[in-house]
Formats: C-alpha cells, sequence, structure tokens
C-alpha cells in the first residue's frame, strides 16, 4: 500500500519528477516525459506495479531534508544498529533521462533491502530483462515496446520472482551508488559518468537560480523558495511548458471518482505561475512561456484550448486503466483529460494578465506576440456572452459563472491597458466599451443585493471561492462593501475547519458524486483578500497556518483534510505554490494598498500584480 501523500518527496530534471517515499521507496515515474507512461507506478497500486525501494531491512526513524536549497533529496535512516544517509536526485544539464541514488554508511552496520521493479505501461507490462557488462560496469536492462531502462551500480540486485532484489550490509565509510537511465529501446547505454560531479553541478544549478529571486521582507521565505524550485521542478526545459503537477489520480475523495490527470500544462495554471515568478523578481521565464503560448496556439487561435502537452500537443484523450486499484481504492485512474474539450472562458483573463505584468517587468512586446493577444481578444469578443465550464472545469451543465465574466473583464482592461500605455495597435474604444458592459453585466446579474455578496454564478444564490480573486485582478477594491460582504458569505459557507472550500459540492454544481476537501489555494486566495480589505492579522495568522501544513520537506498538495491532518490530491500541486509564492508577497508589502518601491525604485510585488488601466 502506497504511503500517505505527505510522506512523499519531488525529485525532477525539468523533464520530468519522481516522487520519494519516507519509505526509501520510489513510487513514481514517468520517463522520459512528465506526461510519458510510468515505469514505477506503485503509487497508484501496488509494489508489482513497479517500485524502485533503497531502505533498512529492520525498524528505522527517518529525516529528509532538501540539500543546500536545491532539489537534492537526503534521507537519513537510523536504526538500532546504526545510521545511513541516502541521497535522490535526477541529474540536470546534461541531457540524460536519469535517476541517481547514493547510500552512504555513516556509523554502525545497517542491512539493507535494494528491490528494482519495473512494470512500464503504467504497471501493465513485464519487460524483457537481461544482465550484461558495459564498460566494465554490470548492467541490468529492462525493455518493453519503446521503452529501456538501464539499472547501473556498485551492487546490482539479483532476478527473484520477476523482481531484482538484494540484501547487504552498510557500515561506516560505504558508499554504494545505483542509477536508472531510460534510453529508447533500440539505443545502447550510455557511457558512465562521475555521479559526484553530477550532484555537485544539480545543486550549484539550483542556488544559482535561487539567487535571482527578490525575496526581501516575504514571510516564511524558505518556503517561498521552496516553492518556487517546486515551480521550476515542474516546467518543462526545453519546451517551457509548465505542468499542474507530476501525478495523476491522486484522489480529492479518497475511494472516490474525483480523480485527475494533472501531467499536462493549463493555460491558467501557467499564467498563474508565471505571474508568481514575475513577483519574485523573474522574467527570463516569462519569455520562454511566451513562446510556448505562441507554438500551442499557433495556427489556430480561434480555438485556443484549456489545456495542452508539455511540447503543445493537443490531443489529450481521456481513458481509464482498470488494471489499477488506485491510491487507498480511488477508481478510476484516468490518464488524459477530457476537460481538454472544455470552455473556460477565465482563461483569457489569467493569459492576458500575465503578458501584461511580463510587459511591465520589461519583457519586450514582439509583433507576433501582441497578434496573437489580438486574435485571442477578437474571438473572445465573439463569445464572451456565452456559459462556459468554469475555472474549476465543472463536469454538469455550463453556467454563466461570475469568476469566468470578471476574469473576461480582464482580459479586455489588459488588452485596454496594452493599447493605452505602451501604443499597440487594436479598437481601443470598442474594447473599451466591452470592458464597461461585462462589468456591468457582472453587477447586474452575478450580484446578490440582499445578502451583499457576489455569486457562484448568474443564476444561483451559492458563493464560491473564485470570487476572492475579483480584488487581486482590479475588478473591485478589496476594501469596498461588496467585497467585505463576499468575504464574509465564503467564511460563513465555505470554511471548513477555518480552510477554504473551492464551493459547495452538495449544489450538485460540478455533475460530479461525492465530496472534496478545502482546496489550499483558496486558502492563500483568502489570505490575500484578507490584506486588501484591511485585515492584516487575519491574513498573517490565516497564512502562517497554511505555511504550518507543508510536509517536512516543505510541499504541499491540491487539497488538505484538517479533520485526519492529511494531504488530498495530486501532489505536488503548482496551484497550491504559487498562490502561497504570491500570497507571501503581497504580505512584503508594508501596507495593502500602498505604492512601496524596492531600492531600486520599482514598484513592490502587491502594485506590480494589481496594476490596471482606470481609464
Amino acid at each position: 500500500m502506497p504511503l500517505p501523500i505527505e510522506d512523499y518527496a519531488l525529485i525532477g530534471d525539468r523533464h520530468t519528477a519522481a516522487l520519494v517515499g519516507k519509505d526509501g521507496s520510489i513510487d513514481w515515474l514517468c520517463l522520459p516525459r512528465f506526461d510519458s507512461p510510468a515505469c514505477f507506478t506503485a503509487l497508484l497500486g501496488t509494489p508489482d506495479h513497479g517500485r524502485w525501494l533503497i531502505a533498512p531491512t529492520q525498524e528505522f526513524e527517518v529525516t529528509r531534508r532538501y540539500i543546500d536549497d536545491s532539489t537534492v533529496l537526503e534521507t537519513t535512516f537510523t536504526t538500532e544498529t546504526g545510521e545511513v544517509t541516502l541521497v535522490d536526485l535526477m541529474p540536470t544539464g546534461d541531457n540524460r533521462a536519469d535517476l541517481v541514488r547514493q547510500l552512504t554508511g555513516v556509523r554502525g552496520t545497517v542491512a539493507i533491502e535494494h528491490e528494482w521493479v519495473v512494470r512500464p505501461g503504467y504497471g501493465a507490462s513485464r519487460p524483457w530483462v537481461r544482465r550484461y557488462t558495459v564498460d566494465d560496469d554490470e548492467v541490468i536492462t529492462a525493455i518493453s515496446g519503446p521503452d529501456q531502462l538501464i539499472l547501473r551500480g556498485s551492487r546490482l540486485p539479483k532476478a527473484v520472482d520477476g523482481r531484482h532484489r538484494d540484501e547487504f550490509e552498510v557500515t561506516e565509510g560505504d558508499v554504494f551508488t545505483f542509477s536508472t537511465t531510460w534510453i529508447p529501446s533500440y539505443g545502447d547505454p550510455p557511457g558512465r559518468d562521475t555521479i559526484q560531479k553530477r550532484i555537485s553541478h544539480t545543486i550549484k544549478s539550483d542556488r544559482t537560480w535561487l539567487e535571482q529571486a527578490s525575496l526581501e521582507g516575504v514571510p516564511h521565505a524558505d518556503l517561498v523558495r521552496r516553492s518556487l524550485l517546486t515551480l521550476r521542478l515542474l516546467t518543462h526545459e526545453d519546451t517551457g511548458g509548465m505542468v499542474a503537477a507530476p501525478t495523476t489520480s491522486l484522489p480529492e475523495d479518497f475511494g472516490g471518482e474525483r480523480n485527475w490527470d494533472y501531467r499536462f500544462c493549463w493555460l491558467r495554471d501557467a499564467a498563474l505561475t508565471l505571474e508568481a515568478l514575475i513577483d519574485a523578481g523573474y522574467t527570463e521565464e516569462a519569455r520562454w512561456w511566451r513562446r510556448w503560448l505562441l507554438r500551442a496556439v499557433a495556427g489556430d487561435p480561434e480555438h485556443v484550448q484549456i489545456m495542452y502537452a508539455v511540447d503543445a500537443a493537443r490531443d489529450l484523450p481521456e481513458r481509464t486503466l482498470d488494471h489499477l486499484p488506485g491510491y487507498e481504492n480511488s477508481v478510476p485512474v484516468r490518464i488524459g483529460n477530457a476537460a481538454v474539450d472544455q470552455v473556460q472562458s477565465d482563461v483569457f483573463g489569467e493569459v492576458m494578465i500575465a503578458l501584461e505584468r511580463a510587459r511591465d517587468a520589461g519583457v519586450e512586446t514582439s509583433s507576433t506576440a501582441w497578434a496573437l493577444q489580438r486574435k485571442l481578444i477578437e474571438n473572445l469578443s465573439q463569445r464572451w456572452r456565452e456559459p462556459d465550464n468554469g475555472l474549476w472545469e465543472i463536469r454538469g451543465e455550463p453556467q454563466k459563472f461570475t469568476h469566468s465574466r470578471a476574469m473576461i473583464w480582464a482580459a479586455f482592461d489588459r488588452a485596454v491597458h496594452a493599447m493605452a500605455e505602451h501604443g499597440l495597435p487594436g479598437p481601443l474604444v470598442e474594447w473599451r466599451d466591452l470592458r464597461e458592459e461585462v462589468r456591468e453585466e457582472v453587477f447586474t446579474h452575478g450580484f446578490d443585493e440582499e445578502r451583499n455578496t457576489f455569486t457562484q454564478h448568474f443564476d444561483t444564490k451559492e458563493v464560491d471561492a473564485s470570487l476572492l480573486v475579483l480584488p487581486l485582478i482590479g475588478f473591485i477594491d478589496g476594501d469596498d462593501p461588496r467585497m467585505l460582504g463576499t468575504i464574509e458569505a465564503i467564511e460563513q459557507d465555505l470554511l471548513r475547519d477555518g480552510l477554504v472550500m473551492r464551493y459547495r459540492t452538495d449544489t450538485g454544481v460540478d455533475g460530479l458524486p461525492g465530496d472534496e476537501h478545502p482546496f489550499l489555494a483558496c486558502s492563500f486566495w483568502l489570505v490575500s483578500a484578507y490584506a486588501l480589505a484591511g485585515r492584516r492579522e487575519d491574513a498573517r495568522a490565516l497564512f502562517d497556518r497554511l505555511c504550518g501544513l507543508v510536509n517536512d520537506v516543505g510541499l504541499l498538495s491540491e487539497e488538505y483534510d484538517p479533520i485526519n491532518e492529511r494531504m488530498v490530491g495530486n501532489f505536488p500541486q503548482a496551484f497550491s505554490h504559487l498562490a502561497l509564492v504570491q500570497a507571501a508577497c503581497l504580505l512584503a508589502e508594508p501596507q495593502a494598498g500602498e505604492d512601496s518601491v524596492d531600492d531600486e525604485g520599482r514598484p513592490g510585488p502587491l502594485r506590480r500584480g494589481l496594476r490596471w488601466l482606470r481609464a
């Protein structure tokens, strides 16, 4: 049985990522790409579906850390007879798809179990395995279809009943190094490489990148740095595509069917990630993501999708893997995502805001990029009145969601801003008029005068956590009485043990059975809403509590169960981490709403985040 979600840590090479458990088992790994079929799939099944275990045979205590603000994981196992450390990483910068594990004896003697079970095709295939020598090294290869995995090491396990297992002792000063490398099944094994050099390079690369961050005054700066590194790990190094999470089908409702594949690039999540990175002082990533966007939408801007594969491919059919029992019997296990065919109008707003933020941060505007934005807004101007599936990708009837309408307003607003302030060509008067028309519609149909709150959609009096972002995008001031009423309604209807639900599932709006747990990004949005409403003490108290929910290595899942105190949903979740970064940057402002500046006279993160045209 897999571990609790919070007992996993993330390692990756910015092409794919693996989950490493506190028990020394790698239970999830897709090679060579985030959305490739998994070769270690025990996370959604049993060890027979593939895993790589290195751990003491006897009872142990465990502590973990990332070495020196990097993505290199160090796990320390302490037993009655001794202590060992296990370093796990996926080396970066070498164009190799491999995972390295280095076991070192610290004191005494510890008996170690080593098990390597490769099952390509999400645990469905038993590969052809052989053992031979390459460059004086003994290697084991596992081949199935297009995939070949190669195990190298100072002591290789033996084949036992379809697995490779070994037990050996590690004493003080011993060092055992192992690597699993993916290559195409028709390829030849790569040559030997210096492991210590690759470890050092990966740590240095991470630290050099983090040094660029501008985090002066942010609370919980250590968790902000970890969140930034996590967002970077979830960004494909070659394409610039940002995946929402490295996993699929970790449930939102244990034992239920709310299980989705998040190994793709949502325009929304990627745009919000980009904003968080700009908040923290990164601009090169904006250029890189904009190039990805141009490739994704190129040639067909009128049929923009809400998500794409990491290489910008459009075809993401959803199907189920019935051979897997699912995490804690949560079925079906899904790959692909049928939401790819949904209409989610809010993505236009998120994309336009991100691109405006990039312009304001000094990223030059290319004629191609602006031409794409014009096409997107022209298309939106023709269809914005239609209902959509909304931010939460409901599988019930489309609605006129208030959040979607506010984001449509933001899309027109940022287009107007680009023309009026940056001098870009376009129908300024027409889009300014549309902006005002959308705004008026929201206040007329998306606001409940009796309760003094915005509503989830135009045909309900229910509220939705997405309404908390209205002041963040500049749609309304954070201390406006209508926004204060909305915050109060969300507190009354959507708080569960002090954390924020997305919406009330019992209304049936999402068309799905079952329930879910508080959504962590929504709770961070409440932090921001409190701050903008002038409730800074409440904002800081909630932010401190949320930061206390991270696991032992600073990671967050999609949702959190406050009753059983455990993480829920795909892990780690970009949405949760980007919302943490944005809330921290907002709290770094001396007073919410003030035009603070840094040492170089640039506006602080709050003003950078909330700037909009009032023309």
